[in-house]
């Protein structure tokens, strides 16, 4: 039975609302720009580890350090948390908020565990005594893997405060977009930690 609170707004909002309005198919453009933009810088940094992979000075090399169990558990974790975002955007096109708000917190709730696993990996690194300073690969690794991992913290804090702007404006083709490109942004991080595991830990255990 329907309520006067029910979360359904499918009556309400258009086919796909976060593209209904001029503003937002500008901010869904301008975010893909963004991301290109994102997408270079990551680039950078991958072509930098790659050519200081194995300046390792008196440190150790990256198949003696690195613990694939870890890194498996966390990009396992961050993908998951890709297809939550995913049911998130499917709610979203629903218009219903209860719905897309659950979603969005149990990426957000990945998004910590993850972030938990890598704090818990540079400690154990840390107290191994294999610091930023180590050499030029501990430096390249703590850069770009570093990076990501800020990047996994600004998509929290952002799909956070996106939450909260469900609960106390509703979903509307203004916050609608919001949501959208948060997803955009996270389906990103997830694939530049793809990337990541394969180039930096996974190439690491195999190759010298």
């Amino acid at each position: 039975m329907t309520t006067p609170h029910a979360e359904q707004a499918t009556n309400v909002l258009p086919h796909e609302p976060e593209k209904a309005t001029l503003e937002g198919r500008n901010k869904v453009l301008g975010f893909w720009l963004f991301l290109g933009g994102e997408a270079v810088l990551f680039g950078t940094l991958f072509a930098t580890f790659l050519t200081l992979r194995n300046q390792v000075a008196d440190g150790p090399s990256a198949s003696e350090l690195f613990s694939l169990p870890i890194t498996a558990a966390a990009t396992f974790i961050l993908l998951i948390s890709s297809l939550t975002s995913v049911f998130a955007v499917q709610a979203l096109h629903r218009g219903n908020r209860s719905s897309l708000a659950k979603w969005l917190g149990i990426t957000v709730l990945l998004g910590l565990a993850f972030l938990v696993l890598e704090i818990y990996e540079f400690s154990e690194y840390m107290h191994e005594g294999y610091s930023m300073t180590t050499s030029a690969f501990s430096s390249a690794f703590y850069t770009l893997v570093g990076f990501h991992g800020a990047h996994v913290l600004f998509g929290i804090l952002w799909i956070s405060v996106i939450i909260g702007q469900l609960y106390k404006k509703g979903l509307t083709v203004v916050t609608a977009p919001k949501v959208y490109v948060s997803a955009m942004y996270w389906h990103f991080i997830d694939v530049v930690w793809v990337f990541i595991f394969t180039v930096v830990y996974l190439l690491g255990k195999v190759v010298d």
